[in-house]
């Protein structure tokens, strides 16, 4: 089966309009080609479908979409619509239900997404000319996740994750984690991040894609399982500046083959586009070369990096949380920090124990 797995699709200042009015020629441009090759295609859809104003208390952007968002994936033949990712629900349960209410009227699925935990932890399964493929959309714990009492995202569980792969995979072909977590802007993997993923290969995961970070990132055959740290955007126009917001990867999987074709994606004024000859050699040089560091383990040096690089950002939570002075949003930001799998492992890095360091030799 020839299926698509494209990251990111949010609209933005520069894009909504293209949206509400259902404009793909400006947004996609020749990407489409991509969908029309495809028999089954998944995307992530990183905001709230609704025209709600009730935005959740939260750190970072509310985002949200046009209504007529759901008619411009219809278009663009998509099947399925992860819904785990730490936006879909910024509205809050009507922002969610809006989300679900016009995926279904235009005709596109959704995963990703329940009732409770429970019910998120539901699988995608689409089955062709005999063929069954199965899609596990998680994310990490950032404020969208289901809770036991209450809708959201499905997370990510370090113990059940790894049985629904395993259950998954008694029954599937092929099996594909879209997992919606890693550090913002970090072309590096963390080392959690690397043992999860490998986990869930052995686990019986053929492919795993990790999103969020907006970043193109590594990649690496594990024991036959490809994973993807860092798919980058696909349709996520200008809300960032940095230079590697502005590509990304489209997935074209081969279920038979087990095999994989990376495309790269550039941004254009309105939308995206196909990258050009030059702009493909560039993206994949670089790309080539930082999935070499994941053999050779100098991964670790650019991770490592990056923590420090940030390192203000944490312990600012630290000097400014639970003091008598603090705020409301000093101690909910150390909190949020706590929460979330992405900071806590910059927290790792950055804070070892002694027993990180204590008589190695």
């Amino acid at each position: 089966m020839k299926t698509l797995f494209v990251g990111d699709i949010c609209p933005t200042d520069i894009t909504r309009e293209g949206y509400a009015t259902g404009n793909t020629a400006a947004l996609f441009s020749d990407t489409v080609t991509l969908f029309n090759e495809s028999e089954f295609t998944f995307a992530n859809l990183e905001c709230a479908i609704t025209d709600s104003d009730g935005a959740i208390k939260k750190y970072g952007p509310n985002l949200k979409a046009p209504v007529k968002t759901a008619k411009v994936l219809a278009d663009l033949k998509i099947t399925v619509a992860g819904l785990s990712n730490n936006h879909v629900f910024d509205f809050g349960r009507k922002g969610a239900l809006d989300t679900i209410d016009a995926l279904t009227k235009a005709g596109v699925d959704y995963t990703g997404f329940g009732n409770d935990y429970e019910d998120s932890r539901r699988n995608y399964v689409f089955e062709k000319d005999g063929e069954k493929i199965c899609v596990i959309a998680v994310c990490e714990h950032e404020y969208s996740y289901a809770l036991d009492d209450r809708m959201g995202s499905r997370p990510f569980d370090e113990f059940e994750t790894l049985e629904d792969i395993r259950e998954a995979k008694k029954t599937a072909d092929r099996v594909i984690v879209a997992y919606h977590g890693g550090k913002e802007l970090c072309e590096y993997p963390s080392p959690r991040l690397m043992r999860a993923c490998r986990a869930m290969a052995r686990a019986g995961a053929d492919l795993i894609l990790t999103q969020h970070s907006h970043c193109i990132g590594t990649y690496e055959n594990y024991n036959g399982s490809h994973i993807l740290y860092g798919q980058g955007n696909f349709n996520f126009v200008g809300l960032y500046k940095e230079e590697m917001w502005k590509t990304g990867l489209a997935v074209k999987y081969d279920t038979k083959a087990n095999a994989v074709e990376f495309v790269p994606i550039c941004v254009t004024d309105d939308g995206i586009r196909l990258a050009n000859d030059d702009e493909k050699a560039d993206i994949m040089a670089k790309f080539a070369d930082r999935s070499a560091t994941i053999e050779n383990g100098k991964w670790r040096d650019g991770w490592h990096k990056f923590c420090v690089d940030n390192i203000v950002n944490y312990t600012d939570r630290v000097k400014y949380a639970h003091r008598d002075e603090a705020t409301e949003r000093d101690n909910g930001m150390f909190a949020h920090y706590l929460d979330c799998e992405a900071h806590t492992d910059v927290w790792r890095e950055l804070f070892p124990t002694y027993n990180q360091t204590n008589e190695k030799d």
